[in-house]
């Protein structure tokens, strides 16, 4: 008989005894009973004979991952290079349970910030496809989508729209990547990222960045209240992008943005954060010791008090690596409080209450983790009560 059955969207029953299951605000021994995908019971200090016992490993909760670019490069594996859509979103699938997320955001792009090598264009083709593989039942991981919005762009408005009409959306983020400003304040850093990517030359990235100012500076606001006009028409959860200044998080206030992502400054965070905004920064920020683009360290937020939620951004298993990476800042408190980062306030900002800790009443979303010297190593993982990896 197989030890790992295919995944369906079948509700499982399970009992499993861990001498660390992570609970919302502390660590305890307990035995934790799912029937029909519902956690019904925690039985602590306790082991129940017909429970699993993990030996030393840890229980905590399934991962919620609010944005993640990692379906690209499952599609679009090299330049020119296009996967079958389908084949591309069920090998991510598994990619993202294997990493212990049982429930993820599936970040996609409407509007162009002149990346050549863009997948933007194959939306359509990825939503469908995501789509599908719901359909067969065979999906590991609860999927959603979050729509980028990429704000300087020629009909975005009309194009998000469109996707809406469609689709189903649950999280809006309002990107600008204009050249001189939020995560590109430094306008050398965007020129080296061009470099390396595209090898423009410096007079052809020179017409580049002057079209790119150019084209916010006329329809960069008009495109931006249509996109907030969208998002709370529908009720979708909106996240502002690589805010960088007290200005922006104003601006983010008048817009009822929910989730701060990625700020590039203490003082930008900061004040999301006081303003009961939620503040997301990348996982591999935590696992590299610093931004890759040289803004903020998420270490430092973290280290602040103002750091709540980490995302996994582009590697998948950085996101249980991130929140175990920040267990000892005095300031998260403990590794319950770490794994909040990745659970519970994850599923509060997006409105899903039925998810993010172990606790009766909850989706049996579990996930066993080992710990291999610092590094915590996913064995099992377990979505409404059904093992998916």
């Amino acid at each position: 008989m197989s030890t790992n059955p295919p995944a369906t969207d079948d509700k499982g029953s399970i009992a499993l005894f861990s001498r660390r299951v992570v609970l919302a605000n502390r660590e305890v021994a307990a035995t934790v009973v799912v029937e029909d995908g519902l956690i019904v019971e925690i039985d602590e200090e306790s082991q129940r004979p017909d429970a699993i016992d993990l030996g030393d490993d840890l229980l905590i909760p399934g991962l919620v991952e609010l944005h993640t670019d990692h379906l690209e490069p499952h599609y679009a594996p090299r330049p020119k290079v296009y996967w079958d859509p389908l084949s591309a979103v069920f090998a991510y699938d598994a990619q993202i349970a294997a990493s212990g997320i049982t429930t993820v955001f599936d970040s996609l792009r409407v509007g162009r910030d002149d990346d050549r090598f863009s997948v933007s264009n194959a939306l359509l083709d990825l939503s469908e496809a995501i789509e599908t593989a719901k359909g067969t039942g065979l999906l590991r991981a609860d999927h959603h989508t979050h729509l980028r919005c990429e704000i300087p762009s020629t009909g975005v408005v009309e194009e998000a729209a469109d996707y809406l009409a469609r689709f189903d959306v649950r999280l809006m983020s309002l990107m600008d990547h204009t050249p001189g400003q939020r995560q590109f304040r430094d306008e050398e850093k965007l020129r080296t990222y061009y470099r390396g990517k595209t090898g423009l030359s410096e007079n052809d990235l020179d017409k580049l960045f002057d079209n790119r100012r150019a084209r916010a500076a006329s329809i960069g606001e008009p495109n931006k209240r249509g996109l907030v006009a969208l998002a709370h028409g529908r009720n979708i959860a909106l996240a502002s992008h690589d805010d960088t200044l007290e200005d922006h998080v104003t601006e983010s206030l008048a817009d009822r943005v929910s989730i701060a992502e990625f700020p590039t400054t203490v003082e930008a965070a900061t004040a999301s954060h006081a303003a009961g905004i939620s503040v997301l920064m990348g996982a591999p920020n935590v696992v590299r010791g610093g931004s890759h683009s040289g803004n903020v360290s998420a270490v430092e937020l973290a280290e602040a008090g103002v750091l709540d939620i980490l995302s996994s951004d582009y590697v998948p298993i950085s996101l249980i690596q991130g929140a175990f990476g920040i267990a000892h800042v005095p300031a998260m408190g403990g590794l319950a409080g770490a794994i909040q980062t990745v659970t519970l306030k994850p599923a509060r900002a997006t409105g899903m209450t039925d998810r993010g800790e172990i606790a009766v009443g909850k989706r049996g979303d579990l996930v066993r983790v080992a710990m291999v010297g610092q590094q915590p190593i996913v064995r099992q993982v377990w979505r409404t009560g059904a093992r998916i990896s």
